[in-house]
C-alpha cells in the first residue's frame, strides 16, 4: 500500500528513515548499485521528497505501528 513520507530520522546507525502517514517507517538508504537514491543524502533532497508515496510492506501485512523516532 503507498503511503506518502510525512518525515525522516537516522537510525542508530546514521541510516535515513522515512516516517510514513501510516505510523510505519522504513529506511531509504543510498547505496548505489541497489538503490539509487542521492536525493536522501541533501536536507533538500529529504525536504523535496515529503508527500512522495513509498509501498509499505508493513501496511500489507497488517503490521501495527511503528514506535515513535526517537
Amino acid at each position: 500500500m503507498d503511503q506518502p513520507i510525512t518525515g525522516f530520522h537516522l537510525d542508530e546507525e546514521g541510516h535515513w528513515v522515512a516516517r510514513l502517514a501510516c505510523g510505519h517507517h522504513q529506511h531509504v538508504r543510498h547505496d548505489p548499485p541497489w538503490q539509487l537514491r542521492p536525493w536522501v543524502t541533501t536536507h533538500a533532497g529529504r525536504d523535496a521528497a515529503l508527500g512522495r508515496t513509498l509501498a509499505c510492506r508493513k501496511c500489507d501485512q497488517g503490521a501495527p505501528r511503528d514506535s515513535p523516532a526517537r
